[in-house]
């Protein structure tokens, strides 16, 4: 019995997963889908800032609940001829808080981006959280962190620092002297 006992607990850890699973989707169903979206309304009300919250629910167990700042014309447009311009539509960026396939909670910042211009940035995930974790003033810092975030993409300038810009990163490649011809 002693050469399976290495075994035996690794198969008690897998059970205490699966079972760590069930208990998780049952809270984001019986309060946790509920509480975070009391809390971003709130939130939302609180600050003032214009959002809509919305519930992602196509695929049971695999829920989202997306705070969406909402997309308007960005003020760029195509010129297609003398008359007519196309406006480039802007999204205006989006936190997420996603059930994943094991009861935890992903969250995420979906950055804004232009349509048609350019490739929009990919989302940055903040964290995943078991559901007990998920308390008030990990979603204040969550919201927080995402305002931080769209209001850097929303001020790009060069006083970047170099690893923060977009683009190419040539201020880290190493100065070569050119050849002498």
């Amino acid at each position: 019995m002693e050469e399976y006992k290495g075994l035996i607990t690794k198969v008690e850890r897998y059970q205490n997963i699966l079972a760590n699973t069930i208990a998780y989707r049952e809270r984001w169903d019986s309060q946790l889908r509920a509480q975070i979206t009391a809390e971003l309304e709130n939130m939302l009300k609180v600050s003032k800032l214009d959002g809509k919250i919305e519930l992602q629910d196509k695929v049971r167990h695999l829920e989202f609940i997306v705070l969406s700042l909402g997309s308007e014309e960005s003020g760029i447009s195509e010129i297609i001829n003398d008359k007519t311009d196309k406006p480039l539509i802007k999204n205006n960026g989006s936190l997420i808080y996603q059930q994943l396939f094991n009861g935890k909670v992903q969250v995420m910042i979906g950055y804004p981006y232009i349509e048609g211009f350019g490739e929009p940035h990919p989302p940055k995930i903040i964290g995943i959280y078991r559901p007990e974790e998920i308390k008030s003033p990990f979603l204040i810092r969550h919201m927080e962190d995402f305002i931080k975030e769209i209001t850097q993409w929303e001020d790009f300038d060069d006083d970047d620092t170099p690893l923060a810009r977009i683009g190419y990163q040539t201020s880290n490649l190493p100065n070569v002297k050119p050849p002498e011809v």
